[in-house]
């Protein structure tokens, strides 16, 4: 059971009350940040929470047991708090949130309220929603490895174990024709498609999934990104490119020559063979159905 302080409690129970709400926001890079909904800067539990910061929470949802709360909280863009690059980045993905509630008059008298995560992000111009999850959300994820035919592994990574220094290249930013679509300079050595499903990193780290990439006969290449740029790109930024995989099996092993890492299960049945009957036309005895 929470237990409110005693200082707290009593102002509490005063005919008046002198209360607001702050929030400590700890990203997983170990950046903390304060906020609150009070008109002045609070010091609350050793961290500054800065004020005109336009956040406000809105309705929250608890549940009893092991059930997962939820909750929304609300703000706009400043560059001294959170910036659009920051959140379009994902350097608040699983950032931990503490809520207190603190009498503004004496700071030194809060409660903790509750601990979430920060879960989807919707912006909306100069506005965002974060979610906030419980710590109990947890207990919803997946645990353990989903047997399916492609490979669940990230290109590149330990698991996989492919070097990319040759699926990787620089080059420059020509144009943005719109925001879904980049002109870039540098790729003409390689085919066009080489980059699909691949991602690009601009110069300020910030990392974009890629959709498609063509090379125009003058050696220019129009990359197709998979969601809108947050910001507008000028023209001679720098990236870094690296290329994608489909994750199948006659990719890893053709292109990659990766297919001893392979981290799917290609030889599995897949639905509609399971739920299919004997006919005597093929063959049940046990042995590859993949080629």
């Amino acid at each position: 059971m929470r237990e409110v302080p005693a200082a707290l409690a009593a102002h509490l129970a005063a005919d008046a009350t002198t209360t607001c709400h702050a929030w400590r926001v700890t990203r997983r890079d170990g950046t903390v940040l304060g906020f609150t909904d009070h008109d002045g800067d609070l010091i609350v539990a050793g961290t500054l929470c800065h004020a005109a910061s336009g956040f406000a929470t809105t309705e929250n949802e608890a549940a009893a047991g092991l059930a997962a709360g939820s909750g929304e909280v609300a703000g706009g863009f400043s560059s001294a708090a959170i910036s659009e690059v920051d959140l379009a980045s994902g350097r608040f993905d699983g950032a931990r949130v503490e809520l207190f509630l603190v009498n503004w008059a004496d700071p030194g008298q809060h409660l903790a309220l509750a601990v979430r995560e920060i879960g989807e992000v919707s912006r909306a111009g100069e506005r965002f929603i974060a979610e906030l999850r419980s710590i109990a959300h947890r207990l919803d994820q997946p645990q353990g490895r989903i047997y399916g035919r492609r490979c669940d592994a990230s290109l590149g990574d330990a698991r996989c174990g492919v070097d990319l220094t040759p699926f990787r290249a620089t080059g420059t930013v020509v144009e943005m024709p719109d925001r879904n679509h980049l002109l870039v300079s540098g790729l003409a050595s390689f085919k066009s498609g080489f980059f699909d499903r691949g991602s690009l990193v601009l110069a300020d780290s910030q990392e974009i999934a890629i959709d498609g990439h063509v090379l125009s006969a003058d050696g220019s290449a129009r990359l197709t990104l998979w969601l809108p740029l947050d910001r507008a790109v000028q023209a001679g930024e720098t990236f870094t490119i690296i290329a994608g995989c489909d994750k199948r099996f006659a990719t890893c092993r053709s292109r990659f020559a990766n297919h001893l890492n392979f981290r799917g299960f290609p030889h599995v049945p897949g639905a509609d063979f399971s739920y299919s009957y004997v006919d005597g036309e093929r063959l049940h005895d046990g042995g590859t159905i993949f080629e």
